[in-house]
């Protein structure tokens, strides 16, 4: 059963490929994974730091103005803002991790993942 669905799964990843068999150059595949990077460059990436900024802001809320003199509050909001910097911290770390990594395999910088940002 487990090889059947690794073999289902394996199948659904390359069944773009499959559609353009005709004139398949190798190319095919690098506009493929091209897409699949730009996808997580261009909107993952960015909704991820979006969502550990809320969380963020949303402790701090709860922390200062909704647990004003609730206990429990105040505690939620504390660990909701661990969590949100510890969300930055990992990210930041990560995003140095690949930047090493193009650096020291020299991909030419044509490649080379931009810092995330958001258009005000």
């Amino acid at each position: 059963m487990k090889k059947l669905i690794s073999i289902s799964a394996a199948g659904a990843f390359a069944l773009p490929l499959v559609a353009r068999a005709q004139s398949f150059n190798g190319s095919v595949l690098g506009e493929y994974l091209a897409s699949i990077v730009g996808f997580i460059n261009d909107y993952l990436i960015p909704f991820i730091w979006a969502i550990a900024f809320v969380a963020f802001i949303w402790g701090v809320f709860q922390y200062f103005i909704a647990g004003g003199a609730n206990e429990e509050q105040r505690d939620k909001g504390k660990q909701l803002i661990f969590w949100g910097v510890i969300g930055f911290v990992v990210m930041i770390c990560l995003w140095g991790i690949v930047n090493l990594f193009v650096n020291t395999l020299d991909f030419g910088g044509e490649n080379t993942p931009e810092p995330p940002t958001f258009n005000i």
